[in-house]
């Protein structure tokens, strides 16, 4: 009698609690997506003989029918096929009671097998068998294969992928290959006989009897040195200086102007790069960087004329973290430490995970800001000087004004906290770095020789009438929400729906809903790190201007090489799972 259905159930829910199981197993198997390829992690419910019955979150199975003949046997399948990218998979089984006669078998099966019968004695059906020892290759008859098994062994079958065989274990103990040529997709499968056989099953959730790692680790060198070793038709010399041109053009990309100076000299390499242009992305990328939408845009209008005109999703893309900036206290239109009319503290440019006063919400906020005219810098400054003979140590900015008319800020705690507050236009004093607001978080596109040079003072300076015009926060976030929302309605006009636009401003606006925008499901946009893919997305836009490659030819490679591994996947090549390109560069 075959199975009634083809269909797959699910993972068990609670095992997805389970966060060390699914550790183990994500650790044992790091090149599956499980996504579309899952891994077995319990036997099906659906794809088992009616004799079989299943208990202990579908791990144990025991045995339910007469057992009288052959014709009483039934069999389980895992929930999903091994998938390829396992690389080497291996099961454990444990025998918790042989029952009345041990006719058990364990192996694997294609999908469609019948599940009437022991694994083995069907096409596209493999078992090794507890009552003889014999291994059965999709065939009635078995061949001598190891010893027999009974109450209390741990019996471990395992599959490589990269040259299709099977391999039992026993006790901890290798038994050797039992089967050759597999086809690829089979299924984890245990057979019962006789009344009282019961198992358990393994599928990583807990440590293996078998130390399965060390052969995963044995075919890992192997698959790197197969790769070092591979012929190269060229020569050497000809391959290095390819090699040196990708590093040098990467360098130029990003902008590591000295390195990619000192680097073409090592490896005597022409230099004749504009280093103006690259200093120019330099500055826009450190704004970026640092929070500074604003600034960022309008720089990128001024040194390259045309370009956001022309690009208006990349500009709908900039305005839309010039929001996000704003509720995050970093946008340089938005004045937060004025705490004008009673400002919300939750526009403050230091950490979400500081130890800061709970954030406020500023929709609460916007009555408080109706009919308030603005302050002159002499109330702003009268202002904070009471809230500092009021508080007790606080983040409290003090403006005032300097000879030049530019306007600067003192903090009195942020910046003996290595925090900078980017927020109001003005030169920061004593500032840990130049941007990140004062973290020292590490991206690909920021390090001390991306920015060699300090930017002169009118690049990150605003004029004192813009300054002084500097609305408050929740007022100025709410205005340009608006201006945000009609420029995506002209967008759609012009250029018709955009799903990806939508998500962007629906992301964005949705951070406004919160009391505590940080802590909120759309917090991860205030995160710093989300500032570093408009930084490439940038750059790529005005290097694309230049009439140079959007992405440096070593990322290109890279990209290609990551698809490869995928594709492998994808065609049952089991060496994809030992072929991480990352691990390869850290060797």
């Amino acid at each position: 009698m075959a199975a009634g259905s083809s269909g797959r159930s699910a993972m068990d829910p609670s095992l997805e609690t389970q966060n060390g199981a699914v550790d183990r197993l994500k650790r044992l198997y790091p090149a599956v997506n499980e996504e579309k390829t899952p891994l077995p992690r319990a036997w099906s419910a659906k794809e088992k003989y009616n004799y079989i019955g299943l208990s202990q979150n579908n791990l144990r199975v025991h045995y339910k029918g007469h057992g009288k003949t052959h014709r009483d046997a039934a069999s389980v399948q895992a929930t999903h096929p091994i998938p390829a990218a396992c690389g080497l998979y291996y099961f454990e089984v444990k025998i918790v009671s042989k029952g009345r006669d041990g006719y058990m078998g364990i192996g694997l099966s294609a999908h469609g097998v019948n599940m009437n019968r022991l694994p083995g004695w069907d096409k596209q059906s493999y078992g090794y068998h507890g009552d003889d020892g014999h291994s059965f290759c999709s065939s009635g008859t078995g061949q001598p294969y190891g010893p027999t098994f009974t109450t209390g062994d741990v019996i471990g079958c395992g599959v490589n992928l990269i040259d299709n065989t099977c391999f039992y274990t026993k006790n901890g103990h290798n038994l050797g290959t039992a089967f050759t040529d597999l086809p690829p997709n089979l299924y984890p499968t245990v057979g019962l006989q006789t009344p009282g056989e019961v198992v358990d099953a393994n599928f990583g959730q807990e440590p293996f009897v078998f130390d399965i790692e060390d052969m995963m680790n044995e075919l890992r060198s192997k698959t790197r040195v197969s790769i070092y070793d591979f012929p190269v038709p060229e020569s050497q010399g000809e391959w290095q200086a390819v090699l040196n041109k990708m590093v040098s053009t990467y360098l130029i990309h990003h902008g590591y102007c000295n390195t990619a100076e000192a680097f073409a000299h090592i490896t005597n390499q022409p230099f004749n790069e504009d280093i103006g242009s690259i200093k120019n992305r330099q500055r826009i990328l450190k704004l970026v960087l640092a929070g500074r939408m604003g600034e960022a845009i309008d720089k990128t209008s001024r040194l390259y004329p045309g370009l956001l005109e022309h690009n208006q999703n990349l500009l709908f893309m900039l305005k839309c973290r010039q929001f996000v900036e704003m509720v995050n206290g970093s946008d340089v239109e938005v004045c937060p430490r004025r705490n004008i009319g009673g400002l919300s503290p939750s526009f403050n440019t230091s950490s979400p995970r500081s130890n800061s006063p709970i954030q406020t919400s500023v929709i609460q906020s916007t009555k408080s800001y109706s009919n308030k005219t603005k302050p002159t810098i002499d109330e702003l400054n009268n202002q904070n000087n009471t809230m500092m003979n009021g508080s007790s140590g606080g983040d409290v900015a003090v403006i005032r004004t300097t000879d030049d008319s530019d306007v600067e800020m003192d903090t009195t705690d942020e910046v003996q906290n290595g925090h900078t507050d980017n927020t109001c236009n003005g030169k920061i004093t004593n500032s840990s770095n130049g941007y990140q607001n004062g973290n020292s978080h590490s991206n690909n596109m920021c390090s001390n020789d991306c920015f060699e040079e300090e930017e002169e003072d009118e690049d990150m300076d605003v004029d004192l009438a813009l300054r002084k015009s500097c609305k408050p926060a929740v007022e100025r976030i709410l205005e340009f929400g608006r201006e945000l929302y009609s420029m995506n309605q002209r967008l759609k006009l012009d250029q018709g729906s955009s799903d990806h636009n939508e998500k962007m401003l629906e992301d964005a606006f949705s951070l406004l809903a919160y009391s505590n925008p940080w802590a909120s499901p759309v917090g991860w946009q205030l995160d710093h790190a989300q500032r570093e893919s408009v930084c490439a997305s940038l750059n790529s836009a005005i290097l694309e201007s230049q009439n140079k490659p959007r992405k440096p030819p070593l990322e290109v490679a890279m990209a290609h090489a990551h698809e490869l591994v995928r594709l492998m996947s994808n065609s049952g090549l089991g060496s994809c799972a030992f072929a991480s390109v990352s691990d390869l560069m850290e060797h």
